[in-house]
């Protein structure tokens, strides 16, 4: 864990606005951390520990659907009909509410029965996810980050409800860097956790690794973004001119 807190205090150089929080899911009790005393929903748990202290939560401290996706509980039909959504002026009808559980991403039963929480300051475990939000400038150097040794594209998914699902759940079983602008999320919206027109971003573990060593070497404000419209058209057609030299068949 001390190596991997080392290379997370990269992060630090963000000064992000709120800090980033590393999550885990884990089958036996964490050691060290006290358990939450209070009730919240999953996306409600993000701010909590931004605002204060490291904690772990059970399926007793989780509300709305967050023991479903970690596969703490069973399904709740009363969701997954689809009813709830056209009450909220979300969907039209059930049977488009209905659609998102064949997607939305889920824990297998019994398998998690501690999620952990902690500020990146305070963070003593190996994080399965290191969640950030930024702003849009910060979330470009991010994203540049994650394709600059490798070429990777980035996407987005999600739906209108349970971005927690997609926040959470969906970086963890596939690999994949996921984001979101808050606002979108009906139900962070509706709880006002955040300002409108923040990038929530998600990194699983596996991602971390590449995505410190890429921010240890490239440049994080690129000379073109400095230097105008014109001047880099410029210095793009001398790049192009000098590769052609290289290129006789160009």
């Amino acid at each position: 864990m001390i190596e991997t807190k080392q290379s997370l205090s990269i992060f630090n150089k963000f000064n992000f606005e709120r800090k980033p929080v590393g999550v885990k899911f884990m089958p036996t009790k964490p050691e060290g951390i006290e358990k939450l005393n209070k009730i919240l929903d999953f996306c409600e748990m993000l701010k909590e520990a931004q605002e204060g202290d490291s904690f772990y939560a059970t399926k007793e401290e989780f509300s709305c659907i967050g023991p479903i996706l970690l596969g703490m509980v069973d399904h709740d039909p009363i969701f997954e009909s689809g009813m709830v959504g056209p009450k909220l002026g979300v969907f039209q009808n059930s049977r488009a509410n209905r659609r998102i559980y064949d997607v939305m991403p889920k824990l297998e039963r019994d398998t998690v029965n501690y999620v952990a929480f902690s500020p990146l300051d305070k963070l003593t475990f190996d994080p399965d996810l290191l969640i950030v939000t930024a702003n849009t400038s910060q979330a470009e150097i991010l994203l540049r980050a994650h394709s600059y040794r490798t070429g990777k594209m980035w996407s987005t998914k999600g739906t209108p409800v349970a971005g927690c699902a997609w926040l959470y759940i969906y970086p963890y079983v596939s690999g994949e860097l996921n984001f979101t602008v808050t606002g979108l999320s009906f139900g962070m919206k509706s709880r006002q956790l955040f300002p409108e027109g923040m990038i929530l971003m998600s990194i699983p573990w596996d991602l971390l690794p590449g995505m410190i060593q890429s921010l240890q070497e490239m440049e994080w404000v690129p000379h073109s973004f400095t230097i105008g419209r014109e001047e880099h058209k410029k210095k793009v057609k001398k790049i192009i001119n000098e590769l052609k030299q290289e290129f006789p068949t160009v």
